[in-house]
């Protein structure tokens, strides 16, 4: 049953982030809220080199899989991003805060890591940062005005993905903690998945009313 939920975890974050790809170039934009990005970037590289150093799991696979990943929507991010700033944000001072956000997704890794040790700081930080991720789609879609840069399939696959290691570490080994940050998510991933609906039923005027 691990083994069933940390593939099923692993396809469809895949599938989030094959789709981030796609949209992002398709819709010129980043698909994938900023500080949610450098927070699973870091995560992403961090595990995937621990695993790599120890003999890669399952799940050290999929940490690989996914950093790699995560660097085609980081691209989409520094290319397009800087035109979804105000006018005053120079490319330098794009590039001088994009390196304070992704240097600072680092440092935050690199802090859990040092408290908690690699077994708990991965699962802390993981879902934390998954609820933040959660939270700042509801406001890209409300920045936008509707839902440029995003899909259905990503909302879908976010909150399953998320799911399935919620039943893994949350239900199954026991941890409160991983299990309140979990069901949390869902919350906020159906609330989204909802909005993503009502505004593709409402059309584009009522988004834009709204």
């Amino acid at each position: 049953m691990e083994l069933i939920l940390t593939l099923a975890s692993g396809l469809a974050w895949t599938l989030v982030y094959v789709e981030a790809i796609r949209v992002g170039f398709r819709d010129r934009t980043y698909a994938m809220p900023v500080a949610a990005l450098a927070l699973n970037l870091a995560w992403e590289a961090t595990y995937a080199a621990n695993d790599i150093r120890g003999g890669l799991s399952p799940q050290g696979v999929v940490n690989v899989v996914w950093c790699a990943a995560d660097l085609v929507v980081v691209h989409t991010y520094l290319r397009y991003g800087r035109a979804e700033l105000p006018a005053f944000v120079t490319r330098p001072l794009f590039a001088a805060w994009s390196v304070l956000v992704f240097a600072a997704g680092f440092a935050v890794q690199l802090l859990f890591l040092a408290h908690f040790g690699a077994h708990d700081a991965s699962r802390y930080a993981a879902f934390l940062q998954n609820l933040l991720m959660s939270g700042l789609f509801l406001g890209l879609y409300a920045a936008r005005r509707g839902p440029r840069g995003q899909s259905l399939l990503i909302a879908v696959a976010k909150w399953l993905g998320t799911l399935a290691p919620t039943v893994l570490f949350g239900v199954m080994e026991g941890s409160g903690f991983v299990l309140g940050l979990g069901v949390l998510c869902s919350v906020f991933d159906l609330v989204y998945i909802g909005l993503l609906v009502w505004g593709k039923r409402s059309g584009p005027v009522a988004r834009l009313e709204a």
